[in-house]
């Protein structure tokens, strides 16, 4: 009975990808695991040392993309839930501009004064340590520059 019943491989199962592709990745794993030294490993390919470090570089790189977490189907929802969530932030919008036009309405109809609201100063902004330590840097670069571009002009 166990016969029968076909095997389930045991290891990764590749999808996908070219025989050269394969190739390649067999020999940068067999570099990474230390079977083969770079140069073994180059030599297997056919490339120079440059060039395998070059396409072990990629691979490694590929290896990182391809262990983010993916978004799958809670990206989905997640996407859906702020639609309706901005759909539900510009009902309100609308709902409380309603309120405030009737509110207003109504106060003329009372024949209640509205307070104006009186014009405040707009307050200065603290200046960022940072900021100012770029701008000291670029007057003293800037300082420099006028004897560069007066002798420039000269010429």
């Amino acid at each position: 009975m166990n016969e029968t019943r076909k095997k389930k491989g045991v290891g990764p199962r590749l999808d996908g990808g070219s025989a050269l592709a394969r190739r390649w990745a067999a020999a940068i794993l067999e570099v990474l695991a230390g079977e083969w030294t770079p140069g073994d490993g180059a030599a297997a390919l056919g490339v120079t040392l440059p060039r395998y470090y070059a396409l072990e570089t990629r691979a490694m790189n590929g290896l990182v993309a391809a262990c983010e977490p993916r978004t799958g189907r809670r990206g989905v929802r997640a996407e859906k839930e702020v639609l309706e969530l901005k759909k539900q932030v510009t009902r309100l919008e609308r709902e409380c501009a309603r309120k405030q036009a009737l509110l207003r309405a109504s106060q003329r109809t009372a024949g209640i004064q509205v307070p104006v609201a009186k014009a405040r100063k707009k307050r200065k902004r603290r200046p960022v340590v940072r900021a100012l330590k770029m701008a000291e840097a670029l007057r003293k670069t800037e300082a420099a520059e006028p004897q560069e571009s007066t002798a420039v002009n000269q010429s």
